[in-house]
């Protein structure tokens, strides 16, 4: 088992105290936080912009990952990266050129991401993954948290793993993002996920516990 990185996703949190939830995962120790950015478009949910990132930014020293959900990226991008994102993944399937695309994000010297729904084939950015930092593999379908984890991300999860390392590519990490709880985290990072993010897994009762639980979960394998 790699490393793991837990990531609570700001979806999850009480908005109105947001502040408060940050400083409760910094007391955690976790190890990024995850934005999830939603359309109403390319999913069927609207969440937040580049405006709630940039007041985020000054608040923590934590590394933000920005999952943009989005129609055309490219679009949004630049205002992400300026607000103070550190990794920003887009979708495969909402990029007409993903190699610009990736491009793009880099060119603002943040890590970049591509990510993947559950049942889109991974071979559609196997050739992209040199070009990537970490490759986000959905675990549930994009649009709405607390959702049921989908068990054939494991299958999936192992097979990515596998063809980085076959192919020089160990640096690439792999995120999940989806139905994390403390009874399947485990099985998750044994597929090879290192990148690991939950919101109603994390949030749902005593954070601090929580993150204590997941991680004692990893560490036994």
């Amino acid at each position: 088992m790699r490393p793991v990185k837990l990531l609570p996703s700001l979806l999850s949190s009480d908005f109105a105290n947001l502040e408060s939830d940050i400083r409760k995962c910094e007391s955690a120790g976790v190890d990024m936080l995850h934005v999830d950015v939603m359309d109403g478009h390319f999913v069927p949910n609207i969440t937040i912009g580049p405006l709630i990132v940039d007041a985020i930014r000054p608040k923590t020293e934590l590394p933000l990952d920005v999952h943009l959900m989005i129609s055309d990226p490219d679009k949004y991008i630049p205002a992400f990266a300026e607000a103070g994102a550190d990794s920003i993944s887009a979708h495969v399937e909402a990029t007409a050129h993903l190699h610009r695309t990736l491009q793009l994000i880099s060119s603002f010297d943040k890590q970049a991401g591509v990510a993947v729904n559950p049942v889109t084939p991974l071979e559609s950015i196997f050739d992209a993954a040199e070009y990537c930092d970490f490759i986000l593999l959905m675990s549930v379908n994009p649009g709405f948290g607390g959702q049921k984890f989908i068990s054939s991300f494991l299958k999936r999860c192992e097979r990515l793993r596998t063809f980085l390392d076959d192919n020089g590519l160990e640096h690439v990490a792999i995120e999940v993002d989806g139905g994390v709880k403390v009874n399947n985290i485990a099985e998750i990072a044994n597929a090879g996920a290192e990148w690991i993010v939950s919101g109603s897994g994390l949030f749902g009762g005593d954070l601090n516990e929580n993150v204590q639980l997941m991680r004692k979960e990893c560490a036994q394998g």
